[in-house]
């Protein structure tokens, strides 16, 4: 159940076919500025009032170069294969446009059999099944007088309203209105319940649109928010001629990163991060930035992962399209939203959805043409490290805040959730991989080292050591109803070593850095050459081929693979089984949710 109030989007037709390579792109075309959004908008799966149907991926404002790249393999040290489904289906649009008519209730008519049917979970209720009763109060046009409508979407509308008694008395509101009618199976109920426990557990956040309350009658739901005047942030890029200045772009990423971390920490991914979807509170320039639309957004556990296709073509992260993923998804997002503020084009570009869908998954972003050249090397690398299409080796929001492109030492780190999945492995793991890690945290340098400084102190450490209850707590300060609704309180059950036993700073970083983040560095050789010295000193001991295939948790039919990883000299791990061992072996995992 979206809410972004967009306007009629220009759809670009572009003649060169997506992922060619070797001509020039045609001048980019000035963009007609929009007239700003006066407030939240609605939609569902879309965007209001516009000529493109709600659930298509197509529209755009943007003229773009072609993607310009050929289908090459993903960045360097990515690996070939890293999707645990077989991809391209005949057109990978199909499958996801009829998820997402499922999802609205809709029947395709004369769909081919193989690909009308995508597992969603309960679908296909009748009507008289359904319960459209929400338990919200059914007072609100005594509270409220409603005023013009200033979006349309396709389950409803938003309009300017006034609040005539209460805390809210006389001051203006945004209320979108759902119509029950549009309810036509119990997943978009349950989308416009979960939208309304989100907006409400989430709101407080100065980077999230505020929820006031929500109202029902037999016809409608009301959902009461903040009135956002500034407009879109789509809207002010199209101002701006198309893209922001660099010191521009950090303050706005700045922003979105902010609500992204707090929203990840309490165990919610958006799934529908872009322009679109920022609205600011008033129309000054220095206005603050707001995220709306958490109607494809859901509650997700640290170790889940997400199966269901949602969000918008341009901006889907390659994992969701392989149905596999979880808050990263939201971080490509940010990286496809800071490579436009930077550069005024999409990264991954082509005439269909089909095409664009392999874009994302094949193409990498140009940033060779103009004006990148002129762009700094930090804002370049910052880009490059949220589009990275192997998830794992993704900044966080969090640790994206420390990037040197955006580092402020005035400025607080927000805590990461990912420092609670790290220790939580590290606890599980051998004698052996711990020695490993904590070599590889040895060659950190200082530029890795401020981010897991930051998030020590976040646990507040008493005596220069942390225990379970550091992490306790500090997770519960941060607690909100979402995090309880997401269960993210649950992996503190898996760190019940730590219950007896105090950690060090320097045991932290073994415990929380990710071999798989420091792989994407540019200096990744250096600092595992430098990290295999130190655990030749420490660590490195003599090992059969048989424990280290337990180690690896692989069988019999791999130890002609392992043998490669052990020196013939004196048995120990060669630098390639060391780095083996640091990035261990990818196992399809069985906690998937299936809608």
């Amino acid at each position: 159940m979206g809410h972004c109030c967009s306007k009629n989007a220009v759809v670009v037709k572009q003649e060169t076919p997506a992922g060619s390579a070797g001509e020039n792109p045609p001048p980019p075309r000035s963009p007609k500025p929009r007239t700003p959004s006066p407030a939240v908008g609605n939609g569902i799966n879309g965007r209001s009032g516009s000529t493109t149907p709600n659930h298509s991926f197509t529209g755009s404002p943007w003229q773009s170069y072609p993607a310009g790249v050929p289908p090459t393999p993903s960045p360097a040290r990515t690996p070939n294969r890293m999707f645990k489904w077989p991809f391209p289906p005949p057109s990978p649009a199909k499958p996801i446009m009829t998820a997402l008519l499922k999802r609205q209730g809709k029947k395709k008519e004369n769909t081919p059999a193989e690909t009308a049917v995508i597992p969603e979970g309960e679908g296909g209720d009748g009507e008289r099944a359904l319960d459209k009763s929400f338990g919200y109060p059914r007072n609100f046009g005594s509270k409220y007088e409603l005023g013009k409508e200033v979006g349309r979407g396709h389950f409803g509308h938003t309009c300017w309203a006034k609040c005539k008694k209460g805390v809210l008395k006389n001051q203006a509101v945004a209320v979108k209105i759902i119509s029950k009618a549009k309810m036509t199976t119990a997943i978009s109920i349950e989308d416009v319940r979960r939208e309304v426990k989100l907006l409400k557990s989430l709101s407080g956040h100065q980077h999230m649109v505020q929820f006031h309350d929500a109202f029902e009658d037999d016809q409608n739901v009301y959902i009461v928010m903040e009135l956002c005047e500034g407009g879109e942030l789509l809207d002010r890029i199209l101002a701006r001629g198309g893209r922001y200045t660099e010191v521009d772009a950090k303050s706005i990423v700045i922003q979105i990163l902010s609500v992204a971390s707090f929203c990840h920490l309490q165990g919610v991914v958006h799934r529908d991060l872009k322009p679109e979807n920022f609205l600011f509170s008033t129309r000054q320039e220095d206005s603050a930035l707001k995220v709306i639309d958490f109607g494809l957004s859901d509650f997700t556990r640290p170790d889940q992962r997400l199966n269901d296709i949602v969000g918008s073509a341009y901006y889907v992260a390659p994992e969701v399209l392989h149905r596999s993923y979880n808050v990263e998804a939201d971080i490509w997002s940010i990286g496809v939203i800071t490579y436009i503020l930077l550069c005024g084009s999409r990264p991954f570009f082509a005439r269909t959805e089909s095409g664009i869908f392999r874009s994302v998954l094949r193409a990498d972003p140009n940033f060779n043409d103009s004006p990148w050249p002129s762009v700094t090397p930090e804002a370049k690398d910052f880009v490059k490290r949220l589009l990275n299409k192997d998830h794992r080796k993704r900044m966080t929001a969090s640790q994206a805040l420390t990037h040197p492109w955006l580092r402020d030492e005035s400025r607080a780190v927000p805590l990461d959730i990912l420092i609670y999945k790290l220790v939580k492995a590290y606890l599980r793991a051998s004698p052996l991989k711990r020695a490993a890690l904590k070599a590889l945290s040895k060659a950190l340098t200082e530029d890795e080292l401020i981010y897991l400084r930051a998030q020590f102190n976040l646990l507040e450490p008493k005596d220069g050591c942390v225990s379970l209850d550091n992490y306790r707590t500090a997770l519960v300060k941060h607690s909100t109803a979402a995090m309880k609704e997401s269960r993210v309180l649950d992996i503190l059950d898996s760190m019940k070593p730590l219950t007896y036993t105090r950690m060090t700073f320097e045991e932290f970083c073994a415990a929380t850095i990710s071999p798989h983040q420091l792989e994407a560095l540019e200096n990744w050789e250096m600092i595992a050459s430098t990290a295999f010295e130190y655990f030749e000193l420490e660590g490195n001991r003599i090992i059969s081929v048989d424990a280290l295939a337990q180690e690896m948790n692989v069988g019999p039919s791999a130890h002609s693979i392992l043998k490669d990883w052990i020196r013939g000299t004196d048995g120990k791990l060669n630098f390639l089984g060391y780095a083996k061992l640091l990035h261990g072996l990818t196992i399809r995992s069985s906690n998937t949710r299936h809608h």
